[in-house]
């Protein structure tokens, strides 16, 4: 049972285009890493450990193969069981969240079942899913819970989101002149959360293999067995100094070429950054009843205009620190007024000027909400050099500078090349 052989590619990694399920998008506010972090999931990707024992014996396949065999999967049927673990570094804010969350978080008279802000739990500890797609206009998502469910579901224009615990639901219509235009562009990612929150292997994947290019050796690594399928282990890694991601492992199923289970590994050591992959997997048709739903007599529904109009509510640290929506923007890789990229692949940072050159202010406003000095104290590191002085936001993933005089960098890079990028552009 040894490993395959190792062969390396430099781009050519796309595996073709690939389009993304509608989703009205909308920041997370209130947690600056978590929003910075969801950026780097829709830019690099997310990862999760292999199973190193009773790896199957397989036929040697190179990595463009295996690439080639992820992108011609024609796979849109399937159910299962999917565990994600995330460790992004950020510190428990305990009750923190809910009271930067706008309009609150759950209860009766918010927006507690709108899947914009209830697929941030993501973002941390440990969470199971059960999932199943029919296609690229039949997908469902659940959370599950102890003693509850967050259930997500997709049928054709209808989008539905339910919590069992606070009985409340979230109801949209989908625009089908877009959602056909974004099919037209290439292949769905098979679930239909809010853009830039995957949930299963394969649009982990997918959004990883975006990313690959000169900058990326990608290689095959051996064998594993993941939810009782054969797969292989598709093994890419930057080749630059400064990024914060070590190595993500991609387990590919070898027969069908679906991702089965995703690791990111952190360039420091340790534990993954992110691990996710499918525990049990059934590759046949879903039932039709998994992607109907009725709302139960006395659940409160809330219709997607009055969500968005709930939204505005609130105060959240993006209201605290300038220039958080913007690092949020620039770090996705794009060239807009008032952003500027630095650097290429896994080392990318973005510069972004905010708006009237406002720095982060050393103390929170009196209206903010309790603990927010504590929490701002808590995640900044000060630090200075030829830019000045600022202060810099950490996770294990993507790091953030923000500069006293308004400029902030932002990318999956360590402190030093955040510091080393700011004194460049000074």
């Amino acid at each position: 049972m040894a490993p395959n052989d190792s062969a390396e590619t430099n781009g050519g990694s796309n595996g073709g285009t690939r389009g993304t399920a509608a989703g009205r998008r909308k920041a997370a506010r209130y947690i600056v890493p978590v929003a910075v972090a969801g950026v780097a999931a829709a830019t690099i990707g997310l990862v999760p450990a292999l199973a190193s024992s009773g790896d199957p014996d397989l036929p040697k396949i190179g990595a463009q193969e295996l690439i080639e065999k992820i992108a011609a999967s024609d796979t849109e049927q399937f159910s299962g069981t999917v565990k994600i673990s995330a460790d992004l570094g950020i510190p428990s804010l305990g009750g923190l969240a809910e009271s930067f969350a706008p309009g609150g978080a759950g209860g009766k008279g918010g927006a507690g079942a709108d899947p914009q802000e209830r697929m941030t739990e993501l973002a941390s500890g440990t969470h199971t899913l059960r999932v199943a797609a029919d296609g690229p206009d039949k997908q469902r998502v659940s959370i599950l819970d102890d003693a509850s469910e967050y259930s997500l579901i997709h049928n054709g224009d209808q989008v539905w989101a339910y919590d069992s615990k606070s009985d409340q639901a979230y109801h949209a219509t989908e625009d089908r002149a877009g959602k056909d235009a974004g099919r037209d562009a290439g292949k769905k990612s098979g679930h239909p959360v809010p853009e830039g929150v995957p949930t299963t292997p394969k649009a982990l994947a997918e959004q990883v293999l975006k990313a690959a290019g000169p900058t990326t050796s990608v290689t095959v690594g051996g064998t594993a067995q993941v939810a009782g399928r054969d797969a292989y282990k598709l093994v890419v890694k930057p080749k630059q100094s400064g990024s914060t991601i070590g190595s993500v492992t991609v387990a590919v199923d070898a027969e069908n070429g679906v991702p089965l289970k995703f690791t990111m590994l952190p360039s420091s050591g340790g534990k993954a950054i992110v691990d996710a992959g499918f525990t049990d997997v059934d590759f046949a048709r879903p039932a039709a009843s998994s992607f109907t739903f009725t709302p139960p007599k006395g659940t409160e529904v809330t219709e997607a205009d009055d969500a968005k109009a709930q939204h505005g509510a609130g105060k959240g640290l993006g209201d605290l620190i300038p220039g958080a929506d913007a690092a949020q923007l620039g770090a996705g890789g794009k060239d807009a007024g008032n952003t500027k990229i630095i650097g290429e692949g896994w080392s990318t940072i973005a510069e972004i000027t905010t708006p009237g050159g406002t720095g982060i202010p050393s103390k929170a406003p009196d209206d903010a909400p309790a603990g927010a000095q504590q929490f701002l104290d808590a995640l900044g590191d000060k630090v200075s050099g030829k830019f000045g002085s600022g202060t810099v936001f950490k996770t294990r993933l993507v790091n953030a500078l923000m500069t006293d005089d308004g400029k902030v960098y932002v990318g999956a890079v360590t402190k030093d090349a955040l510091v080393k990028a700011a004194n460049s552009a000074s």
